[in-house]
């Protein structure tokens, strides 16, 4: 609705330039060749990020789990996945992270990967000593600024955007495993939504859609103070008159992002403990600032005045609520673009691909071309939260 409001000249922030598509998928297609020239490309997960300089760091922790039931790794990779996607929203263009065990230096998703991983790897989120690998209420519900801050080496000269925020969002994710056990166990841990999980699955398969639904419905309550619906915290879920509609939902915008980029990163473990996750496609492309970055770049979303990029913007203003939906709208005629030129079919090269691959890729190749520092070409004010 917002994207044909933009193509009737109706949005006050943005118009599209529907051609733009055609050099625009030339653009993700040739990153994908660059990237992945066999085309096995992974879907787009926080997986990716824990590789980060060349080093397999899930593999190197799942060799010491040797014995541990195939049940019980897929609990711990919900614990690890879950605690690292809801600390991924944007880490801003000064914080870096040092990891002691490779000397390297990382900074934006995969920095926050890395040093997640280690606070996960150190057992920060388990109040279990004996067992570090795990994510359970008592032990998020304890977490203070302090220590996340001293996982992230957070200085004076290393500040990490909304770092409140995401301590603020694991406490809550502590309160809301202790308030669910029908949906993660009387352990009231992450990885207790993996055994949720398997118990839904008919015969061995296990739809995304489903999947999405338990995250909803499990982590809903963990987001800040946003828009409540009959009792309801709907999460990421924004304002704009163009969404109009006959009932409760009338100019609500759903995003989701951090929960469908959670949902992406769940496939793996649920794929390697034996379920088949259908209906992929049936998630949207994620509405972040790589993906946009990569439509306004490639002049596809093209802002109508100057405050669009000259000032800065919350998550509920209406240029980033217009910003993200065409992002959203615009990315599933674009997937089917690039798969024409690569000669795939979507059943193939599902949108998960086509993002990895693809265009999260891209949108960072073409940030670095044209600002300094890789930075989005629309400047967010996150509250760590959001994006």
């Amino acid at each position: 609705m917002i994207l044909a409001a933009a193509e009737q000249g109706e949005l006050d922030n943005f118009a599209v330039d529907r051609a733009r598509l055609e050099p625009t998928a030339d653009y993700v297609a040739e990153t994908i060749r660059r990237r992945y020239p066999d085309l096995n490309i992974p879907f787009h997960a926080r997986w990716r990020h824990f590789t980060a300089g060349g080093l397999d760091r899930w593999a190197e922790l799942a060799e010491s789990l040797a014995g541990r039931s195939g049940e019980e790794i897929a609990r711990i990779r919900f614990d690890l996945a879950v605690t690292s996607v809801l600390l991924d929203a944007g880490a801003g263009p000064a914080w870096r992270y040092r990891e002691a065990q490779s000397g390297e230096t990382f900074e934006r998703s995969e920095g926050l990967a890395v040093a997640s991983f280690r606070l996960f790897e150190a057992g920060a989120f388990s109040s279990d000593p004996g067992r570090p690998f795990r994510a359970d209420a008592v032990a998020l519900r304890a977490l203070t600024d302090r220590s996340l801050a001293d996982g992230f080496q957070v200085a004076d000269d290393n500040q990490l955007i909304g770092l409140a925020g995401r301590a603020a969002l694991l406490r809550r994710l502590g309160e809301a495993l202790a308030a669910a056990p029908e949906l993660f166990g009387a352990e009231a841990r992450v990885g207790g939504l993996f055994d949720t999980l398997r118990s839904r699955a008919a015969g061995g398969k296990l739809a995304a859609a489903t999947v999405l639904e338990a995250v909803l419905r499990g982590f809903g309550s963990i987001w800040p103070g946003r828009i409540t619906l009959a009792g309801t915290a709907l999460g990421d879920v924004w304002r704009h008159p163009a969404a109009a509609a006959d009932d409760l939902t009338d100019g609500l915008v759903p995003f989701h992002k951090l929960s469908q980029w959670l949902v992406y990163s769940l496939v793996e473990p649920l794929e390697a403990a034996g379920l088949q996750v259908t209906g992929l496609d049936d998630l949207t492309g994620l509405a972040e600032y790589r993906n946009g970055g990569l439509m306004i770049d490639c002049g596809v979303v093209v802002p109508k005045h100057p405050a669009v990029t000259a000032e800065g913007h919350g998550p509920g203003d209406s240029v980033i609520v217009e910003w993200r939906a065409l992002t959203v709208a615009l990315l599933d005629p674009l997937a089917d673009l690039v798969r024409r030129r690569l000669d795939q079919e979507a059943t193939a090269m599902p949108l998960a691909k086509i993002l990895e691959g693809g265009t999260w890729a891209a949108g960072r190749r073409i940030a670095a071309e044209r600002r300094p520092g890789g930075a989005p070409p629309i400047t967010l004010e996150s509250d760590g939260t959001v994006f």
